[in-house]
């Protein structure tokens, strides 16, 4: 796949990423599902067909006034805007798993072209999304799936297995190849975190990593407080814990604000998935040596160039078919619909002050 990457204040922005993809969804019939997946993949595609516009598409992402997640959506609007559609954005303010149900409602109701979904969780929201898809309108999962039977397309940052093994090798670095870690992650439904973590433990059982002992998986609910008290609860309840890895923009932040300003600044590592702007003041005073992360603001932009090439009938989501995304370039969709954006970036000392994202 060939692409060009997001640049922001630098000459060439490298964004990074990984992925996951999900089973059959529950709390729909076998009869319901079917039939809405083989509308779509009997449908045939014409790549030369002209790119609609005024394509409506909304992007509902899995919580509102999120940083990671208005970066990502920021990107869907800078491409939309390219296109000449229309976007809109909505979103509840808690990642739970039903909470994206409603939206996903009324923007049947309001007759959108594209939903852009960030799901909460895999299978609640297959109902929903599958009336959308049955009155006609393409859905595009974008950084955290819906299960398959539900979406024509997902966009991933990368592979799971590439985010999982990033995080377990950085891990292993900063605990000096032994010792005690913990994980914290968003919502215990959250289908991209969860993929990650399975991955990391897979990868923590293997020979190089045997010595690293993984002592609990917590969660923060993406929220900035509550995922400062995990933090906090976890460092009191593993007195020997040496990593915190941090699979969430919002716990890594939260991780690392409560060790910077405790006397456990310098005697445990935090590491994860975090933004460059958000981490800086983190790795500048020593709190945070490495971390990783795509740009998201290249996952939005390349689910709106999806969702209006399916619009246009240019791509079904079929694997194989090709669709150019603007700046990003060319790119072919693989098994299962899905996209995969590209490979992660480490962000250290070193590297942190060219990014601006």
């Amino acid at each position: 796949m060939s692409r060009r990457l997001f640049t922001g204040a630098l000459s060439v922005a490298t964004a990074a990423s990984l992925v996951l993809s999900l089973a059959a969804c529950g709390g729909t019939t076998k009869n319901d599902s079917s039939s809405a997946g083989d509308t779509q993949s009997t449908a045939a595609a014409n790549p030369n067909a002209a790119s609609k516009q005024g394509v409506k598409m909304a992007f509902l992402p899995k919580q509102l006034n999120n940083p990671y997640s208005d970066i990502e959506v920021g990107g869907g609007k800078a491409a939309l805007d390219e296109l000449k559609g229309e976007y809109k954005l909505v979103g509840p303010n808690d990642a739970s798993a039903s909470s994206q149900v409603s939206y996903i409602n009324t923007l049947i109701q309001q007759q959108q072209d594209v939903i852009g979904i960030a799901a909460n969780d895999p299978n609640a929201v297959c109902p929903s999304l599958n009336q959308a898809r049955s009155a006609g309108m393409k859905v595009v999962a974008f950084d955290s799936d819906a299960a398959k039977s539900c979406r024509d397309v997902f966009i991933n940052q990368a592979s799971s297995q590439g985010i999982g093994e990033q995080l377990a090798k950085m891990a292993n670095e900063l605990a000096g190849g032994e010792g005690e870690i913990a994980i914290l992650s968003a919502t215990p439904n959250a289908t991209n975190q969860n993929a990650w973590i399975d991955v990391m433990k897979t990868e923590l059982a293997k020979p190089e990593n045997s010595k690293l002992k993984l002592d609990k998986v917590a969660y923060g609910n993406d929220d900035d407080q509550k995922s400062f008290q995990e933090a906090q609860g976890l460092l009191q309840s593993f007195p020997n814990l040496k990593v915190i890895v941090s699979p969430t923009t919002v716990g890594i932040a939260a991780a690392a604000r409560y060790v910077s300003s405790s006397s456990y600044k310098g005697k445990v590592a935090i590491t994860g998935l975090g933004t460059p702007n958000q981490m800086r003041a983190f790795v500048k005073d020593g709190t945070v040596k490495e971390f990783a992360l795509w740009n998201p603001a290249d996952i939005g932009y390349l689910a709106a160039y999806a969702g209006v090439a399916l619009s246009s009938g240019q791509i079904t989501g079929a694997q194989g078919q090709k669709f150019k995304a603007g700046k990003l370039g060319e790119y072919t969709i693989g098994a299962d619909g899905e996209i995969v954006l590209g490979p992660p970036t480490v962000f250290n000392a070193d590297n942190i002050d060219k990014y601006n994202f």
